[in-house]
């Protein structure tokens, strides 16, 4: 016969419904922060995306052709090296701090 014979989940179903109340709330205060940030947010106001008429042409380019604002060889290399070092890092401190408890055989 079950020690819960009224729910049939046992301790186990009582445990994750202790942990299922905090993690409700946590949801449901980022919900709303979320819609408050929305709703009090202005709108943002730029400048026309097309490009002027002024003498010298598009101000946002030096000449090397439309859309191509910057060095994007150089983007792309500083965020292949910025994946490669998060990478390591990650690597590192799993290494150090013995990854995740209870994995290892024979702990």
């Amino acid at each position: 016969m079950s020690r819960h014979p009224v729910s049939g989940r046992g301790a186990r179903g009582a445990r994750s419904e202790r942990r299922a109340g905090p993690a409700l709330r946590s949801f449901l205060a980022s919900l709303v922060a979320t819609v408050v940030v929305l709703v009090l947010a202005g709108a943002a106001f730029a400048a026309t995306p097309s490009p002027t008429t002024a003498a010298g042409g598009d101000p946002r380019s030096s000449g090397q052709g439309p859309g191509l604002v910057g060095d994007p060889v150089a983007a792309i290399l500083a965020v292949a090296i910025l994946a490669v070092a998060s990478l390591a890092a990650t690597l590192l401190y799993v290494r150090l701090t013995g990854g995740p408890k209870g994995t290892r055989p024979g702990t």
